[in-house]
């Protein structure tokens, strides 16, 4: 297996899984940074919480796997959301996730979080329009920004859109920060503890250890949730999977980088335990859809060495759920279940929505209206009839498409037991991934990443 910068170097909290059955206000399924902020700002509001998460470590999941920038500049996104929403919609997004980054700031420790400029890049005259329909964006909902041809990149550029006032974080240590203060507030955190049930009518779970969990409130924090099926979210949302790889350097930049023709790329750099790393990510492709990854390795390996004369030391792939309308989906999962609330659908920009998250699933517990004006913007209930429709038919087109032909094509490979797609071998990462919903099983067919909770079956 491969394995990220952050895990590598640093050492992430493992607790004691759930052993006796037990109640709780407030079940938090998956130890990531949006379930981990949600834990903490919950129990700080004094609410019983109890969160539970399937590996081993907290934040070995897509938090641990992430290029950990802390910004509001989510690559060519607002002039898109100018088009598909509002601009009253498209300010408040970029508002939120600003506001996140302050809150940020003035919550972590130094030695996890720093300050930087994040800037989207360009080398052809078609990224050239783009970043300029972006940067209009910007002036119509006020952003702060400038245009340049200066970058510090080692190589040129055509032009760069520079945000200033971002940051970028060590996702592991700031996932270590929030479980230690979230337990001396008196929330319950437990890893290797896998749900394997939930009685929804009924507001319990049960673990793999047959364990259970009688909730007033559930929140879903697991990347894909396990009831997405209800109200069809699970048609509603699309997986991709990107790669980064990471090598020492001689020094940091001052800032993050973006770059928005084809194939895009992530640069940034990072300084653990007195070492400077390079971190460079890129090539996306649909989840499960590749049976062998290596090449998109390899050419990220090579732009490294090529660009930055330098050896990568570590790689690693990331997953990402994309929603129809760019917006992701927190909150309440719909009318009929007001119990059950769920986040995901960051689309690679995790970071800062995972602080906008915890802040609206807080408010939505204890009643605050600090949160009100993003209640509706990111709720999973919101109507998009036509944008949904369509992705539905996208993701479910392609889902029926792989069930049949999967059968047709590994009819001797194991089968998901998320919906009994074939699941295909991926030689770079030594992982079973099912294209259908992009679950991930080890070697060994034990589960990586859901929406599965079973593993595999191996012969």
């Amino acid at each position: 297996m491969t394995q990220s910068l952050w895990l590598a170097t640093s050492d992430s909290i493992s607790l004691t899984s759930l052993n006796a059955s037990t109640t709780c206000d407030v079940c938090i399924i998956g130890g990531g940074l949006t379930g981990l902020y949600t834990a903490y700002t919950l129990a700080k509001s004094g609410v019983d919480v109890v969160l539970l998460e399937a590996n081993t470590h907290l934040g070995h999941g897509t938090t641990g796997h992430s290029t950990g920038k802390l910004t509001a500049q989510h690559s060519l996104v607002y002039s898109e959301l100018i088009e598909k929403l509002s601009v009253e919609e498209a300010r408040l997004y970029y508002q939120l996730n600003q506001l996140a980054i302050e809150k940020a700031m003035q919550l972590l420790p130094k030695n996890s979080v720093q300050q930087v400029d994040s800037l989207l890049y360009c080398q052809t005259k078609t990224g050239y329009a783009q970043i300029l329909k972006e940067w209009n964006a910007y002036k119509v909902l006020n952003i702060k920004a400038k245009i340049t041809s200066e970058t510090e990149l080692p190589f040129p550029i055509t032009k760069a859109l520079s945000m200033s006032q971002q940051a970028q974080i060590n996702p592991v240590e700031v996932c270590n920060f929030l479980a230690k203060e979230a337990l001396s507030m008196g929330a319950k955190l437990y890893t290797n503890t896998r749900v394997q049930q939930l009685n929804i009518s009924q507001n319990n779970l049960h673990t793999e250890n047959n364990m259970s969990v009688q909730y007033n409130k559930l929140i879903l924090c697991s990347h894909y949730p396990i009831e997405a099926f209800k109200g069809l979210h699970l048609f509603k949302l699309s997986n991709s999977r990107s790669y980064m790889v990471a090598s020492k350097i001689n020094e940091t930049m001052q800032g993050q980088y973006l770059c928005v023709d084809f194939p895009s790329r992530s640069i940034r750099t990072t300084t653990i335990n007195n070492e400077h790393y390079l971190v460079l990510g890129g090539a996306n492709h649909i989840a499960g859809e590749k049976a062998n990854t290596e090449p998109y390795y390899e050419a990220i390996e090579g732009e490294m060495r090529a660009h930055f004369e330098q050896e990568p030391i570590y790689r690693w792939s990331a997953q990402d759920i994309e929603t129809p309308d760019m917006i992701p989906y927190v909150g309440r999962i719909s009318k009929s279940q007001p119990n059950v609330l769920i986040a995901t659908g960051y689309r690679k920009w995790g970071i800062s929505n995972s602080f906008v998250a915890g802040d609206i699933l807080s408010s939505l517990i204890t009643g605050s209206r600090s949160e009100d004006g993003a209640i509706p913007l990111y709720s999973p209930a919101r109507t998009k009839f036509g944008a949904q429709f369509m992705q539905m038919l996208k993701v479910g087109g392609f889902v029926a498409k792989e069930f049949i032909s999967g059968y047709l094509r590994h009819a001797n490979t194991p089968t998901c037991t998320h919906l009994g797609c074939k699941t295909k071998w991926n030689e770079a990462d030594e992982t079973w991934d099912c294209p259908c919903h992009g679950s991930r099983f080890n070697a060994k067919g034990e589960v990586l990443e859901g929406p599965a909770v079973q593993p595999l079956k191996l012969e």
